[in-house]
């Protein structure tokens, strides 16, 4: 049978659809998001939850002349196969195919770019202002389309804050399904469930729509339903917090019915000021394994669409469930430790601390600020946290680890998950900047193990220090570990020698100590008569300064590798600490990192090709900077 998405040209297609067309559609789409996520991974259960709301915006805003802002935007793959991208939707994620998330330069449905959460509503509130100050303002639309979790940002209030009195005009979408990644938390969370669940006013709500709603066709009468609707309703519910901030409350609507969605959209393209609709939807709408366990189906691997179990299973740890068992086990022996996540316990591997130790295990939303000033807090009167964040959204925090930790020498430890280059999710999500964000910070430690147990040591270690740390560690894991040892000694500071030669020494950072090794031996079948040191260096600050000196003085060529931004990473910093130890006539330094520009979203192994991070191209760099050492250019006459 020839589907309605086969047909679709444009999506102004849909302005023409009935509501039983429009059904008809969000089952293909959804079936559509199913087939491409089983094959090639992404976000699932959050944009399945969202294709009826998409629907409705579709059929009632017209972008790219009306602006449609989707915070986060992992919730976005509904709009992009009906705008235009549903032949290109196969190559979600994938090298040189669509991103998983909006990006302006990809579409120009796309208003606004994003990967990280609570930005729709500043930029929003910035593009409707533009707009209202504009010599002959359009009559375009502008919609923020914001997650319950996202609304707990700290960014999100800031802009709420300013809404009275800036824009005109402003729709805003509160797409309400009770979830970040994980379950939200907080007293805005509680508050939107009880807007959500008030038994008199849903009760009085949907008496009023099935008797009036048939009769709402002409927009007068809709108009004057709502109005009445918003007297109505203030003697249900407590003050709606959003009309305190200069937004018209609607709702809360069933995000699921797209006919009651299409009429409260109509109300809010037809309103003459800042309005918010709460929308309830279902994270996973549509696929049973998703609805039933959404925050394991937010990101999904390849999987089976009949059992949904994952095509390539692996029994070995990664390093967050290192971190988390470590964690764990390291609670049990000291009362003074505390776990601390920003809306991310399955991700960083939290889950089994939450559970063993409820009353040392903190959520605070999707809020990495307070996270790490709350974090501070508990440091300074006595107690041990531990914060795991990802590394992308450890950028947000920048100032607050280093006037609230770092300045106070607080001993509060932070575990960055996901660094280096984490692949499909793209540009948005590598954790490549956090070694030069955080690096000149005094007072703070910062190391990267080479593997889930050196990550243990580390961990374990890090507990006696009595100052800042930062640790930091990539996605996934080595494949070689089922279970851990006990926790080995770490000495503060430290490098480990793993081979030792002449001539030639390799500083290895982390992941990329199995690449230097491999890139060595490259060396070694070009050249048998060099041998290369190589060295875990385990600590970016301090750096070893004691053996880089011991190697000075037989060294004609040093090399870093690193999972992270070349300009102002870790071989920066090395290549600073051998000017210090030997100001003269210091030998160079060949720096392997990621080049300085956004790196593009793709299978790891593609992206570190194209960037010439292997071992071949390494090690054809490290032989022909070796032949110019050893035969210098003849000095001009």
């Amino acid at each position: 049978m020839e589907t309605i998405l086969a047909n679709l040209k444009s999506p102004t297609d849909l302005q023409a659809m009935n509501p039983a067309q429009l059904n008809r559609l969000a089952d293909e789409v959804r079936d559509l998001i199913i087939r491409t996520v089983s094959s090639c991974g992404g976000h699932l259960a959050a944009n399945l939850g969202v294709v009826d709301l998409t629907l409705a915006l579709l059929k009632v805003f017209s972008p790219p002349r009306d602006q449609i802002l989707w915070d986060v935007s992992h919730q976005s793959y509904a709009y992009k196969i009906l705008t235009d991208r549903r032949d290109q939707f196969p190559t979600l994620r994938q090298h040189q195919g669509i991103s998983g998330f909006l990006r302006r330069s990809e579409s120009s449905y796309d208003a606004f770019g994003a990967g990280h959460a609570g930005t729709a509503l500043s930029a929003a509130l910035g593009m409707a202002t533009a707009r209202d100050r504009r010599s002959r303002p359009g009559d375009e639309h502008v919609v923020a389309v914001v997650g319950d979790g996202a609304l707990g940002c700290g960014t999100s209030f800031e802009a709420l804050n300013n809404v009275a009195g800036t824009a005109r005009r402003l729709i805003v979408i509160l797409n309400d399904n009770e979830m970040s990644i994980s379950a939200n938390v907080g007293s805005i969370s509680r508050y939107l469930g009880y807007l959500l669940a008030n038994p008199r006013y849903n009760r009085w709500k949907s008496s009023m729509e099935s008797l009036v709603s048939p009769r709402l066709r002409p927009n007068w009468l809709r108009r004057a339903y709502y109005s009445v609707e918003e007297a109505i309703k203030g003697l249900f519910l407590r003050s709606v917090l959003f009309e305190e901030y200069g937004l018209r409350y609607v709702g809360p609507i069933d995000g699921h019915d797209i006919g009651k969605m299409v009429d409260a959209l109509n109300i809010a393209r037809d309103y003459d000021r800042p309005i918010l609709l709460h929308v309830a939807t279902i994270k996973g709408r549509g696929y049973a394994p998703a609805e039933s366990a959404p925050e394991a189906w937010h990101g999904a691997a390849p999987f089976e669409i009949g059992t949904g179990k994952a095509v390539q299973p692996s029994e070995h740890l990664t390093h967050s469930k290192a971190f988390g068992q470590t964690a764990e086990q390291l609670a049990a022996d000291d009362s003074r430790i505390v776990a601390i996540t920003a809306a991310m316990p399955a991700g960083t591997g939290l889950s089994g601390f939450a559970q063993t130790f409820p009353d040392r295990f903190f959520d605070v939303g999707i809020a990495e600020e307070h996270a790490v000033v709350f974090a501070a807090g508990l440091a300074v009167s006595g107690m041990r946290p531990i914060v795991p964040l990802y590394s992308t959204f450890s950028q947000r925090v920048v100032d607050y680890i280093m006037h609230d930790i770092c300045l106070q020498d607080l001993p509060v430890i932070i575990c960055l998950d996901r660094a280096g280059v984490v692949g499909d999710d793209g540009p948005t999500h590598h954790g490549i900047y956090d070694i030069p964000l955080f690096a000149a910070i005094p007072n703070l430690i910062m190391a990267q193990p080479a593997d889930e147990q050196e990550l243990r040591d580390m961990l374990t270690a890090a507990v006696q220090w009595k100052s800042p740390v930062i640790i930091r560690y990539p996605r996934g894991g080595s494949g070689r570990y089922t279970i851990l040892d006990a926790a080995r000694p770490l000495a503060l500071g430290k490098a480990v020698v793993i081979e030792t030669g002449a001539d030639l020494t390799f500083w290895a950072l982390g992941d990329m100590l199995p690449v230097a090794i491999e890139t060595a031996r490259r060396v070694q079948e070009c050249r048998p008569d060099i041998r290369p040191t190589i060295v875990n260096a385990r600590f970016i600050r301090p750096i070893d300064t004691d053996l880089l000196a011991s190697q000075v003085a037989h060294t004609r060529l040093f090399v870093t590798f690193e999972n992270g931004a070349v300009n102002g990473g870790f071989g920066t910093i090395l290549r600073d600490a051998l000017e210090s130890v030997q100001p003269v006539n210091t030998p160079p330094v060949i720096r392997f990192g990621w080049p300085h520009q956004f790196i593009a979203h793709g299978n790891t192994d593609l992206l570190q090709e194209a960037a010439q991070l292997t071992p071949i191209p390494m090690a054809e760099r490290i032989l022909n900077t070796i032949s110019r050492i050893e035969t210098p250019s003849s000095p001009a006459l």
